[in-house]
């Protein structure tokens, strides 16, 4: 399939290069060129602007917030004036649930097609094709965008035909990834402070009762506070955190715990570790602690 893509962060990078192994012909942009010659080297072609990725059925976009979005696709990247009625824009990003709503109506108008699909995982997953995705949009052009899903996940999650949908379960998800960050930092500082070894403790946990994958790859950030290089940003992680807010304020949710985790992020950010691994928010607790 002829494909575009468009962000090669630390996770487009991977899936653009997935989608490359399995055999489909990618356009690649990126805001920093570099990133996008290193796939041309692995045959992507390289675009000098985002709307010239519009050459194919399916142009995908992995930006970092709604402001890069609403720039590469309404702004000027001009993105949605160079689709056509019979391609596909997909969005990978973890956006705010209003944009994807705006976004639904954008491509209503022009008369294009929208799929929402946020993804689940980190870098490491991205590039192992180890992500999961969760999908909404038409039928149809979910049937379609199938293929490029394969090349880039384990498993994809079809949540019906209103895109929004997805980006409300992916909010949720980082709700609970966060939460339970907070609940790991808060544990590991309680038993670090009575003199516990906490990869010892990380064992112990992570091999009896709490055993999920991301509660052995966090806990084990925590217990080595190896929190650089970031998987995901601390920064990218209150951005998360105020669009989860943003979706509880607008459907009447109180969400004591979130309200919780702004504070803690906005701490993070205001210390200086806003680069560092969004699991740092682990080492203020530690910090609250007397911990080093």
């Amino acid at each position: 399939m002829k494909v575009g893509f468009v962000g090669l962060g630390s996770m487009g990078r991977g899936m653009a290069r997935n989608l490359l192994r399995a055999g489909h012909d990618v356009t690649v942009y990126n805001r920093t060129r570099s990133r996008a010659e290193e796939l041309a080297r692995e045959g992507a072609k390289v675009a000098a602007t985002p709307a010239e990725t519009a050459s194919g059925e399916v142009v995908i976009t992995m930006l970092a917030d709604d402001h890069a979005l609403e720039d590469v696709l309404l702004g000027s990247g001009d993105l949605l004036a160079r689709l056509r009625p019979d391609q596909i824009h997909v969005s990978m990003s973890t956006i705010s649930v209003e944009l994807s709503r705006n976004l639904v109506e954008a491509h209503r108008r022009h008369g294009t097609g929208y799929v929402s699909a946020p993804v689940f995982g980190r870098p490491e997953a991205a590039e192992a094709a180890k992500l999961f995705i969760v999908a909404a949009g038409p039928t149809a052009l979910l049937a379609k965008c199938d293929p490029l899903f394969s090349a880039m996940g384990q498993k994809t999650f079809i949540l019906g035909e209103d895109p929004p949908v997805a980006n409300v379960l992916k909010l949720s998800g980082n709700f609970l990834i966060v939460a339970t960050i907070e609940c790991l930092g808060e544990a590991f500082a309680l038993v670090r402070k009575y003199g516990m070894d906490p990869q010892q403790y990380l064992e112990i946990i992570t091999s009896s009762f709490f055993s999920a994958p991301f509660q052995k790859i966090y806990g084990g950030i925590i217990a080595q506070q190896k929190y650089e290089p970031a998987g995901f940003s601390l920064r990218l992680g209150a951005k998360d955190v105020r669009l989860i807010l943003a979706a509880a304020d607008t459907a009447n949710v109180p969400m004591p715990v979130a309200s919780v985790l702004h504070d803690r992020f906005l701490t993070g950010i205001s210390r200086g570790m806003g680069e560092k691994d969004w699991s740092a928010i682990a080492q203020l607790q530690a910090e609250s602690a007397g911990l080093k």
